[in-house]
């Protein structure tokens, strides 16, 4: 796939690269660290899914705020600022001697990240009814060629200390900052209209969903593929040192590996597929092939098994992109950044909840008295929330309903 001609695209490329980056550098170290803080594997897996419930909390009570506040005041000045942000709280978490100051610095980082909805919703701005699937599609690919690069590094990086990537973290960043404050063009002009007070209450402002045709529906699905991510991504790590003596290092390769065919879906795959399939088939089939990927890694006894199911899990991340075009076709430009803040904000509830479940599901499932060792628990419940999800779906496909306007 081509990366499209206009000037801010390649700037939310790069931003989500190095997000991704950033976010993917301290993935193998996190665990490490919530345990060396906590002085206790049990309680670090419960407190390592309180660390990351933290940050998603930040980011349901920023998104939505923020999506509003682009619609108000245009992409650019929300997404710089949030860069910035994000900068400061790596920079706080290298330096954390405590489990509190880590929570503080990953609520920081929470509010930072909160801007995936504007970026989203700078890609419906500069984008057209036929290419705006590929070009959530390159966000996709974003996030898969973050995962190549981060987790490696990280993994790398954390042999030489656990605080060493949370400073590279920082100092990317910072440079992604100064980037964007050099090359990222306004896609939304300044509205003069006043914000209503609703979209300043994080879950009032999810209000704005139920605007527009078909879009609860949709975002019912959305949930439950966020659900079956964070149990997935909550527990990879766990789940590799666990079942298969994983280091560090291994654990970054593992989701490095994962990143590379992730990226060869999103930007060789997708395309072709949705010229074929369509946004609406895209998203059935990407469920199906992520239900299945699910239910191989859980029974995956070999690190082999769980690598060679890896073509099907990235296959899975063709749904996301068909999804997000569906949604974005349903709303009118004004209400893009409220909409898609509000569908972070929905985001961020699943990643509160997400990880909190998985994590405690791991720790009783692996825990030495446990009566039944179910080390692949969680992706079995992944299973489980996909194929809910699917039923949500197939209740949608096939309605006639105008795209853009108000229900």
């Amino acid at each position: 796939m081509t990366i499209p001609r206009s000037p801010g695209l390649p700037f939310i490329f790069v931003t989500l690269v190095i997000d991704m980056i950033g976010l993917g550098i301290i993935i193998p170290v996190v665990p490490a660290l919530v345990t060396q803080l906590s002085g206790d594997r049990l309680l670090a897996a419960r407190n390592l899914g309180l660390l990351i419930a933290s940050f998603s909390l930040a980011q349901l009570l920023a998104a939505p705020i923020l999506g509003s506040l682009s619609d108000r005041f245009g992409r650019r000045p929300v997404l710089l600022a949030s860069t910035l942000l994000t900068a400061v709280s790596y920079g706080l978490a290298s330096l954390a001697p405590s489990l509190l100051w880590l929570f503080l610095a990953r609520a920081l980082g929470g509010i930072g990240g909160a801007t995936v909805g504007v970026a989203n919703a700078y890609i419906a701005d500069v984008s057209t009814p036929e290419n705006r699937a590929r070009n959530f599609g390159l966000a996709g690919a974003a996030f898969g060629f973050g995962l190549i690069v981060g987790p490696a590094l990280g993994g790398l990086l954390g042999q030489f200390g656990l605080r060493l990537p949370y400073m590279v973290a920082a100092a990317l960043a910072v440079l992604n900052f100064l980037y964007g404050l050099l090359v990222l063009p306004e896609s939304h002009p300044r509205n003069d209209e006043p914000i209503a007070p609703s979209s300043f209450v994080p879950l009032r402002a999810l209000g704005v969903l139920g605007r527009f045709p078909g879009l609860l529906v949709l975002t019912t699905v959305i949930v439950c593929m966020n659900l079956a991510q964070q149990f997935l991504t909550s527990t990879w790590v766990l789940h590799g040192t666990l079942r298969y003596g994983w280091t560090t290092g291994t654990n970054g390769l593992s989701l490095a590996v994962a990143g590379v065919i992730g990226a060869f879906v999103q930007i060789a795959l997708l395309p072709r597929v949705l010229g074929r399939l369509g946004n609406e088939r895209t998203v059935t089939v990407g469920i199906l092939l992520a239900v299945l990927a699910n239910v191989l890694y859980g029974f995956s006894s070999h690190p082999w098994i769980l690598f060679a199911t890896m073509p099907i899990g990235a296959l899975a991340g063709l749904a996301g992109p068909a999804l997000q075009a569906l949604i974005a076709g349903r709303t009118v430009p004004q209400a893009q950044g409220a909409v898609q803040g509000a569908l972070g904000g929905v985001g961020s509830l699943c990643a509160i909840a997400g990880p909190l479940a998985s994590t405690a599901l791991f720790s009783h499932f692996t825990a030495p008295n446990t009566p039944i060792h179910v080390p692949g628990v969680a992706f079995f419940a992944a299973a489980l929330f996909l194929l809910a999800g699917l039923g949500v779906f197939l209740s949608f496909r096939g309605r006639s309903v105008p795209q853009g306007e108000p229900a």
